[in-house]
């Protein structure tokens, strides 16, 4: 390879102890605890605000409530995942869920109560009253607020946003840091850590409808893969049931705690029809209630079903949802005489890069935490307001972890004058087509025949673009080639996995299958394909159960 040229060089070099790509719940609570060790950079690529966590409505859940315990949260999560949870990863965050809460209320996140005890809500899904929240349908932005605080006060964390990571640094088969750009500047940079933490969050950016911000393209999947890590349960993909139907990006979310108080679902029609698919009715799992709208709304061929909010009383609809109610009327929507139309939107990724329980991925170095890490918590569907919670008991392990690394040592110097590799980019209308792609073939209802023409046409795209290949591509240019590569990966896993399980469906295969009881992993091979292997559910031993 021929030597580069100085404008493909860095031009600005950081050294820190630890580097947390992402400000979710995760990037934030794994920086401050890995801040107890030394010096942390968190880069993001936007506002430090921008994120899926800052949109999340509906709450937290843990067993803080009456009645409840860490038992009963296992047993709900264990059912929610369709088989496809590993045991140690469910009790690990059930078990250690309500100790961490307790500290983000200890550093500032204040929590809707009555009478000083925490108000709890049910979800979909769940037995109990276990989801807390905050300003009733804010739960996020004020962990976001109050983590930012805490997080940007602590004189070992620096935080540099509008920063966009494009390749990690491989020295002797570990990550030695990530590459990156400045959005704004173009700047060139090479940040060089002991420890890698990715906590980029989802892959919302795939579909063409999705609740997750813009900035939300698949990135720290997209950077592991390239880099030679392991991905896992990729075809695993939650849509939400309540997004109200509209052309938006991201598309506003109505929070399925206002089922959880009462509200009901009804086709075009106007007909209510959720208890013809299940017992449990407009509470049923996710995967379910959203597989129900599609079916009635290709039935009497509408583009929406309704949700109606009428049976919940007017102050405590205005009380719990102020937001959301704000939001409708913004969409001259107004609630609750109006009905909602809403439809599914793409919501979270239960697989990712692949990470044991403490966020080691499979690359020395590289660690993930939050939705962009799949630990096999969720198994094949998330349990509702787990996410959050994910990310706080999974972040502090993941910074448990980081903490124990040595120094680079020679590493570094041998990581300052790596040449930088070429990496995909790709026009943004590029990234408009895959959306369209991946919504109709690889959405809420599958088959095969949709699946394997997605893969072929993803696989066409992937080829057409690798000559593009550039050593600093624009932000636009990276998250298109980070969207269509996951795109990528998604499809052929779902076609891979012919049964359906959780929130994965096939029309051609509607019964799940006992063969299929595992997880699918996911690696890129130097022929620019992929290699896909299994790995079984782990299931706690008797000894641990007891």
């Amino acid at each position: 390879m021929p030597p580069t040229s100085n404008r493909t060089q860095p031009e600005e070099i950081l050294r820190t102890r630890f580097l947390v790509l992402g400000s979710g719940v995760a990037g934030l609570w794994t920086a401050l605890h890995c801040a107890n060790h030394g010096p942390v950079l968190l880069i993001t690529k936007g506002r430090i605000d921008e994120s899926s966590t800052n949109h999340a409505q509906g709450g937290i859940a843990v067993a803080l409530c009456p009645k409840d315990s860490p038992g009963l949260h296992a047993q709900d999560t264990l059912y929610a995942g369709a088989g496809l949870c590993d045991e140690p990863a469910v009790a690990a965050l059930t078990s250690e869920g309500p100790a961490v809460v307790e500290e983000l209320m200890a550093d500032g996140a204040q929590f809707d109560q009555v009478d000083g005890q925490l108000l709890c809500r049910r979800e979909a899904a769940h037995g109990q009253r276990r989801i807390i929240h905050a300003h009733g349908d804010a739960t996020g932005a004020e962990i976001v607020r109050a983590l930012t605080a805490v997080t940007c006060a602590h004189e070992n964390v620096t935080v540099r946003e509008q920063t966009q990571a494009l390749r990690l640094l491989v020295v002797d088969g570990e990550v030695v840091g990530v590459d990156a750009s400045d959005v704004e500047s173009g700047r060139r940079l090479r940040i060089l850590a002991d420890a890698t933490i990715l906590a980029t969050g989802g892959v919302g950016g795939l579909f063409r409808y999705t609740t997750d911000p813009v900035v939300i393209t698949g990135d720290g999947m997209a950077l592991a893969l390239r880099a030679g890590a392991v991905l896992e349960d990729m075809e695993f993909v939650q849509f939400h049931p309540t997004a109200l139907a509209c052309d938006e990006m991201p598309v506003p979310l109505i929070s399925e705690a206002v089922r959880g108080e009462g509200a009901v679902l009804l086709n075009a029609a106007g007909d209510r029809f959720m208890d013809q698919y299940h017992e449990m009715a407009e509470l049923a799992p996710r995967d379910i209630v959203s597989r129900a709208e599609f079916s009635e709304m290709r039935r009497l061929g509408a583009d929406h079903c309704l949700l109606d909010v009428s049976p919940i009383p007017p102050g405590k609809l205005a009380s719990n949802f102020p937001g959301i109610l704000e939001m409708l009327r913004d969409h001259d929507i107004h609630a609750p005489e109006d009905r909602i139309p809403i439809r599914p939107a793409a919501h979270f990724a239960m697989g990712g890069v692949a990470v044991d329980l403490w966020g080691q991925t499979s690359l020395p170095r590289l660690l993930a935490a939050g939705e962009c890490s799949c630990t096999g918590v969720h198994g094949a569907n998330r349990l509702a307001s787990n996410s959050l919670l994910e990310g706080l008991v999974f972040g502090a392990r993941a910074a448990d972890t980081a903490s124990r690394l040595q120094p680079l040592g020679a590493r570094a110097e041998a990581a300052l004058s790596l040449d930088p590799e070429r990496v995909p980019s790709v026009p943004p209308l590029v990234a408009a087509e895959v959306r369209d792609i991946m919504w109709a073939q690889v959405g809420v209802w599958r088959d095969g025949v949709g699946l394997e023409s997605a893969s072929r046409q993803l696989h066409r795209l992937l080829g057409k673009y690798a000559s593009r290949a550039s050593a600093w591509p624009s932000p636009e240019h990276a998250d298109s080639a980070n969207v269509l590569e996951i795109a990528w990966v998604t499809a052929r896993a779902a076609a891979l996995r012919d049964e359906s399980r959780g929130a994965h469906f096939r029309g051609d295969a509607p019964e799940p299958k006992p063969s299929w009881q595992c997880h699918l992993l996911a690696r890129k091979t130097a022929e620019s394909d992929l290699d896909f292997s299994v790995r079984p559910v782990e299931i706690l031993s008797p000894t641990a159960q007891s």
